[in-house]
């Protein structure tokens, strides 16, 4: 593994992971609570009640990812890229593997560190689309058949990295990230035949444009609810920073700039680094960061950080804008909204 890992992953795996997998079952039902909210502006209690608890719904996992709300039938679909699943939790019935392999079919190629799913979205037919670190793919998912479809595997000519994190804009259009993780060696992987860690965008008809090939570890992506701005972490020890690009009629991106800066958090130690992000309706922003879910106003202000103590990769929001849930480390964990979506 090289020094430079998915958030604190690298040394969650190293230090807890055996741990884990000895004294926990994936999916088990739980009632604790863990860690806290840091209110930074007054404008967040608009968005979190100010004694709102941070819930563990499921633990036991090699590293939580992804998280999806599927509005027919009302369940969480999240992913566990090591260990090749995507478990559904619902309130009945709590976590259950749901796609058992999730990315990479059959046996595992020598040198994928990590097989599975990764982020996961739906489309506008109520299809999982995924992220396929295994595969090296974007994949769509018949929810209903489980039938699997390539959508796109290379760039011009030569396989993806490991596609990470994605995004589908209103007309189809699905904007993805792919650095190295989901490879043993990462950057030197000799199962690598991309010189770089690239931003894409695969428009309705097929075509695939390369939107930025300079950032060193691109992640997590998302758009505005208007879809006029374009927002990239970057898992980046020496610049944590989440950008935002703006994005013409066409969905084409301009030039980006510095939208939040976690540098702060960083170097207070504080557990993982920029990863996954979602933005609600009114436009605000929930990114994964040093410390947990950094959640900013769509002109960059910190309002608050959801504390679970661990990194957390990912978020999304569910349960009709009335919960954010978190894929922190080994655990799947939730904390109420006031009905934002």
């Amino acid at each position: 593994m090289t020094d430079v890992i998915h958030g604190n992953r690298r040394e969650w795996l190293a230090g807890m992971g055996a741990l884990a997998l000895t004294s926990m079952v994936p999916g088990t039902k739980a009632t604790t609570t863990t860690g806290s909210v840091t209110r930074i502006d007054p404008r967040f209690d608009a968005i979190i009640d100010a004694d709102a608890k941070v819930e563990v719904l499921a633990e036991g996992y090699r590293w939580a990812e992804g998280g999806v709300w599927v509005p027919d039938g009302n369940f969480l679909l999240f992913s566990d890229p090591p260990s090749n699943i995507v478990y559904r939790w619902d309130a009945r019935n709590g976590a259950q593997p749901f796609l058992d392999p999730s990315g990479a079919q059959g046996a595992v190629p020598a040198g994928i560190r990590e097989p599975g799913a990764n982020g996961m979205r739906l489309d506008r037919n109520g299809h999982l689309v995924v992220a396929d670190s295994g595969s090296r793919a974007i994949v769509r998912i018949n929810l209903k058949t489980r039938e699997r479809t390539i959508l796109v595997d290379r760039f011009e000519g030569k396989r993806f990295n490991s596609p990470n994190d994605l995004v589908i804009a209103a007309d189809g259009a699905i904007y993805f990230t792919d650095p190295p993780y989901g490879l043993k060696d990462a950057d030197t992987s000799p199962l690598r035949e991309l010189d770089f860690n690239g931003v894409y965008r695969l428009a309705p008809d097929g075509h695939l444009s390369l939107i930025d090939r300079s950032r060193f570890r691109p992640n997590g992506i998302t758009l505005s609810p208007d879809e006029r701005t374009l927002y990239l972490a970057l898992s980046d020890r020496k610049l944590p920073h989440l950008l935002a690009y703006p994005l013409d009629a066409s969905g084409t991106p301009g030039e980006a700039r510095l939208f939040h800066d976690m540098q702060a958090q960083a170097d207070q130690g504080l557990p993982g680094l920029p990863d996954g992000v979602k933005t609600d309706r009114q436009g605000r922003i929930f990114a994964t960061g040093p410390g947990g879910v950094h959640v900013c106003m769509p002109d960059g202000t910190l309002l608050g950080i959801i504390v679970t103590g661990k990194a957390v990769a990912n978020c999304c929001i569910g349960e009709n804008g009335r919960s954010l849930f978190l894929a922190s480390s080994d655990r799947l964990c939730r904390i109420r909204l006031k009905h934002t979506a």
